[in-house]
């Protein structure tokens, strides 16, 4: 994910991303490109205790050069999809893992990036959870074609489900 992310270079060859070889831009070309084209999910949430999990996904789209013009019908979508449309007034403190990890997710996707980076998203959770993150994110690759490259440590009978899912 480091490489594709375009945080590390090879040792060796090229790595393109939606037509862009990362090797032939600036670090501050890769910066804009990460933030346009590519969505990162952790094992680690790393959510803004501070902030609401709305803040959380907004600030996403800060981040990005949106300010607030956003697509709140996209977001609305995905809230629903993923089960948080009711809790994005809490902290993230207040919100069990599986929800901070959907608050995660929904950051990671809320601009439409072309391809969402997923490294060990169910590490931290229960089976139980871990299973219902990865049928979410199918259903992200299902419904708005989200191009999902995920590194697991899972089973691979935990994963071939997920993979049968998905729209290859």
């Amino acid at each position: 994910s480091d490489l594709i992310g375009g945080l590390t270079a090879p040792s060796d060859g090229h790595i393109t991303v939606d037509g862009e070889d990362l090797l032939a831009l600036s670090e501050a070309q890769r910066t804009e490109m990460r933030k346009k084209k590519i969505g990162f999910v952790f094992q680690r949430f790393n959510l803004l205790p501070t902030l609401t999990a709305y803040d959380n996904i907004a600030l996403a789209s800060h981040i990005a050069g949106h300010g607030d013009s956003f697509d709140k019908g996209h977001l609305d979508a995905i809230l629903k999809l993923l089960g948080i449309d009711k809790r994005v007034k809490h902290r993230p403190l207040e919100m069990s893992g599986g929800e901070q990890q959907r608050v995660a997710i929904a950051r990671a996707v809320v601009n439409k990036p072309k391809i969402l980076l997923a490294d060990e998203p169910t590490g931290a959770l229960d089976t139980e959870t871990s299973q219902i993150v990865l049928n979410m994110l199918a259903e992200l690759n299902n419904k708005f074609g989200q191009t999902i490259l995920m590194i697991t440590h899972r089973s691979e009978e935990h994963t071939s489900e997920l993979q049968s899912r998905l729209h290859l």
